[in-house]
């Protein structure tokens, strides 16, 4: 029986993995900064991510790098809604890569199909935005603190039973303001409060992580600093250990691929498919 995602204007299948591509609208991402810091420069980075095959587009005008310090309400909306409104004209659905409530609602009042939120709907107001958009889908991930301070709250007993446990909540909250779970995606939050041990801990027992959860795993591993430290290179040259390392959540049963590098991961993923045995038709 296939999984589906319910977005804005969208009923995703999740019979296969599908990518979803980062567009960040910041000067300050820690692997792509400044790049598509304009609106025209993201919008052709829309543009080019949906020709390489990007199933889904991500926007974000946050930067939420270890260290990154927060933004201004304002700031935020002025970065995203431009982009978002070409976004939703390139026939992908669009994600919004935010905490904001104010930008959510903006978001979703132009049609925005997904929330993804790092802070998984905590902040005042998010939890009743989403829910007042009954088709809207919504991503919530793990994540310890805020970004300026995150890092230093790493101490888990069992990483996997503490992340499962944190989303379970946070998907029965949102059951509760009535947020159907066929709406609903989940993220382990790779490299959010977390050392290079647990990120690894997270991949490796992937499989059992979704086991324990009663929706499929969205997963962001694209030039995490965890590939860094095995392969030694800088943020630049980590495109073969990122397409690597979403191999492997892919095979682990994610079913949903953040990334920077669209086409590369696109291909590897036809391979992969490919290699695959056949499954006979029910």
């Amino acid at each position: 029986m296939s999984v589906f995602w319910q977005t804005t204007r969208y009923r995703l299948s999740l019979a296969r993995p599908l990518v979803m591509g980062i567009v960040n609208v910041t000067p300050d991402s820690f692997s792509d900064g400044g790049r598509h810091a304009t609106t025209a420069a993201a919008l052709a980075h829309c543009e080019r991510l949906v020709a390489e095959g990007a199933d889904i587009l991500d926007i974000g005008g946050e930067s939420t790098r270890p260290g990154a310090h927060g933004l201004a309400s304002d700031e935020e909306l002025a970065r995203v809604l431009p982009v978002l409104q070409g976004a939703l004209t390139l026939g992908v659905p669009v994600s919004v890569d935010t905490s904001n409530p104010a930008l959510m609602q903006h978001a979703l009042d132009e049609g925005a199909d997904i929330v993804n939120d790092v802070r998984a709907l905590q902040r005042p107001g998010a939890l009743a935005c989403v829910a007042a958009y009954p088709q809207a889908g919504v991503c919530l991930m793990h994540m310890r603190g805020e970004p300026d301070t995150m890092q230093a709250q790493t101490h888990y007993d069992d990483v996997l039973a503490e992340v499962a446990a944190f989303l379970r909540e946070r998907l029965n909250e949102l059951a509760a303001v009535g947020i159907g779970a066929e709406r609903v995606l989940l993220d382990p939050g790779i490299g959010f409060a977390k050392g290079p041990e647990h990120n690894l801990t997270l991949l490796r027992e992937q499989a059992r992580l979704a086991q324990a959860l009663p929706r499929p795993l969205l997963v962001g591993w694209s030039r995490k600093g965890t590939l860094g430290l095995i392969t030694g290179r800088p943020v630049g040259e980590r495109l073969a250990a990122s397409v690597a390392a979403a191999l492997a959540a892919a095979h682990h049963g994610a079913a949903v691929l953040r990334v920077h590098d669209v086409a590369a991961t696109v291909d590897a993923l036809k391979v992969w498919q490919a290699a695959m045995p056949q499954r006979k038709p029910d």
